[in-house]
């Protein structure tokens, strides 16, 4: 294998490592290496730096200076890692909220209520009056009730007891599970995980499955919901991914990071016959905005944009020369692409209030001002047009499925007029489907990019398992061709093969961005609610992955779907592997009062077979039919 192909699974992305390379371009695969080997420690979760006392490293010594042991000290590390990704999901959750309300109360330029009528559901599932009232008057109170979620300070969030089945519910409660408002379990975590404070692993993990129900069922679960009233609830859309989406001839805008209230307005000026004029004059023959990371799923959800790729493709991207502007709001964004667009004519432009770079050009952006601040963006983008220079794109484009929600996916498997789960409960119950597995997260320079994504995908659909997937994760598989319904023939087993050349989707069901990872919680609320495969959400045969995890969000996801009552893999581990009772815990120990546990195996292959027999004793559990078919044979199927 040459350098390039060891660090990454894509083609596109090998052709521009190699290419950053030869120009003496430091790339996170670079700087990966530049790092060494780590601190065993640190990577163990057994170093503390929480008071001015320390560092304190737990060794022969057994403990630090004020008495914490190994395995104080790493759930004191875990569960702040758990708040910091609850708060990165739950303020993303806050601003959609918010700009709801600022819409509803005519202070806002550029949006509108796209879809009233999930407005309406919604209302009526919170038990908001809605008839005879307008339609605005009814957004401002639920923005009101949504934005509580946050800041409640007794009772309950709201989603739990409306969405949930009522044995999880019942078991939640029984643990003290559920969250009182997301900002107040934040702040209440960071209070146990000060010097001083809670030394108890067990109470200080249980904490951390309850701040991460703030995630997946409130901070999550409000972004999704009032994004689709927002900016329209996603349906089936094909797109391309990959580098090979930007254009030779186009102004390219890509859009980085999570928050769609601004790329939303980017896509909508791209099309603004005023700019698509003046980009004519300047000898480009359209607009391209292509996005990355979760920003790139929303506006692929929604508006159709293609994908430039996911998290290590950033650098990359600029790398090409066809960049007129990166536009960048919060999260998963490199502050060494400053160093990179230097080095071409490519404009970084920092949007957030949040997460400015030194170096980069800040404009603010303004819900207020909304389009008008995108219109002067993308225009901006057009002017910098003539200014390429060499130019060098990977043809790398294949096509993609995507805009997958509950509502859409009740119609696919059950009809236009008979829309339900109970094909596919049918399904897992017959034996033609093994069960459902999410896989999802980022990517990082520990793993081969892509790889274990692919692998493991590949993995569990010829064994029959319906995969789920979102944020960075689909754009890994989706770059091989697994979220085309044609997938389905080449590489699944035979039952899941019937259903998708039944129903037309792919084996592989692109559900959108990170924080809707809440849609597939839902999906299993409805699995439940059809009958026939348990009472509570550990009784299902689903598991989870995050099989190329990167940061605190994904570890906040995997509490929450540990929380919930599922399985999990995540890799690589989490740092807690230092303390054998932390680890215990996580591994075996939290069963027994979730129903859901944690895996750390890397081997995608092995974390896929584990998965899979989780999956066969909750069937076996629920004396469901034996599998009908064998799993398809992989053994010669190295790549796609």
């Amino acid at each position: 294998m040459t350098d390039s192909i060891k660090k990454s699974a894509d083609p596109a992305a090998q052709a521009m490592i190699d290419k950053m390379k030869a120009a003496s371009m430091s790339t996170a695969f670079d700087r990966h290496e530049e790092q060494g080997k780590r601190c065993p420690f640190g990577d163990q979760g057994t170093c503390c730096r929480i008071c001015d006392m320390g560092p304190c490293r737990i060794t022969s010594t057994k403990r630090g200076v004020c008495g914490a042991d190994a395995a104080t000290v790493a759930a004191r590390h875990l569960i702040r890692q758990v708040a910091a990704g609850v708060a990165a999901h739950s303020d993303h959750g806050h601003d959609i909220v918010k700009t709801l309300k600022l819409v509803a109360k005519g202070e806002v330029q550029g949006y509108s209520i796209k879809s009233p009528e999930r407005l309406i559901a919604l209302a009526k599932e919170w038990g908001v009056t809605t008839d005879k009232r307008d339609i605005k008057a009814i957004a401002l109170e639920m923005a009101e009730l949504g934005l509580a979620q946050f800041n409640n300070q007794e009772g309950e969030i709201r989603y739990p007891a409306l969405r949930a089945p009522a044995a999880t519910l019942e078991n939640w409660r029984a643990h003290d599970l559920i969250p009182v408002g997301v900002e107040h379990e934040i702040v209440e975590t960071l209070h146990r995980t000060h010097e001083g404070v809670d030394a108890d692993y067990v109470n200080l993990l249980m904490y951390g499955l309850r701040t991460s129900m703030g995630d997946g069922w409130a901070g999550a679960m409000l972004a999704t919901d009032f994004s689709d009233i927002l900016f329209g609830s996603p349906q089936p859309v094909r797109s391309k991914v990959n580098l090979g989406v930007l254009k030779t001839d186009e102004v390219n805008i890509v859009v980085h990071g999570h928050e769609p209230t601004l790329s939303e307005m980017v896509v909508a000026a791209s099309r603004d016959p005023e700019m698509l004029a003046l980009a004519k004059s300047k000898g480009a023959n359209g607009i391209m905005v292509g996005g990355i990371c979760c920003t790139a799923n929303e506006v692929l959800m929604r508006q159709g944009a293609p994908v430039v790729g996911n998290f290590l493709h950033q650098e990359l991207a600029v790398a090409t020369g066809a960049v007129e502007m990166m536009l960048v709001d919060v999260q998963c964004v490199m502050p060494a692409l400053v160093e990179h667009v230097g080095r071409f004519h490519t404009k970084l432009i920092t949007t957030s209030k949040k997460a400015r770079i030194r170096g980069a050009l800040h404009v603010q952006f303004e819900e207020e001002h909304a389009y008008d601040i995108a219109k002067d963006l993308v225009r901006t983008a057009i002017e910098n047009y003539p200014n390429r220079r060499a130019v060098n794109i990977p043809e790398n484009k294949p096509d993609l499925v995507a805009g997958f929600t509950v509502q859409n996916t009740f119609t696919h498997l059950g009809g236009r007029y008979r829309a339900s789960f109970r094909p596919l409960n049918d399904a897992i119950i017959s034996g033609r489907l093994r069960g459902v597995a999410a896989v999802i997260g980022c990517n990082t320079t520990k793993k081969r990019q892509d790889e274990s994504h692919q692998a493991m995908v590949r993995e569990l659909i010829a064994n029959d398992v319906l995969v789920v997937m979102t944020g960075c994760a689909a754009t890994a598989c989706a770059k091989v061709g697994l979220l085309q319904p044609e997938a389905a023939k080449q590489w699944a087993g035979e039952g899941l093969q019937e259903i998708c050349e039944t129903v037309g989707i792919p084996p592989v069901l692109h559900f959108g961005s990170c924080v809707d990872n809440s849609r597939i919680l839902v999906a299993l609320c409805e699995m439940i609610r059809e009958g026939g495969l348990g009472d509570k959400l550990s009784d299902l045969p689903i598991a989870g992955a995050a099989p190329e995890a990167m940061c605190e969000k994904a570890i906040a996801i995997g509490f929450y779907c540990v929380a919930s009552g599922a399985y999990v893999n995540y890799s690589p581990a989490m740092r807690v592997l230092g303390s054998k009772d932390v680890t215990k815990w996580l591994t075996e120990d939290v069963e027994a009062i979730t129903g859901g546990k944690f895996s750390f195996e890397d081997d995608p292959v092995k974390a896929a077979r584990l998965m899979m027999e989780h999956m066969d004793k909750k069937r076996a559990a629920l004396k469901l039919r034996p599998m009908m078919y064998k799993p398809r044979d992989t053994s010669a199927a190295a790549t796609i």
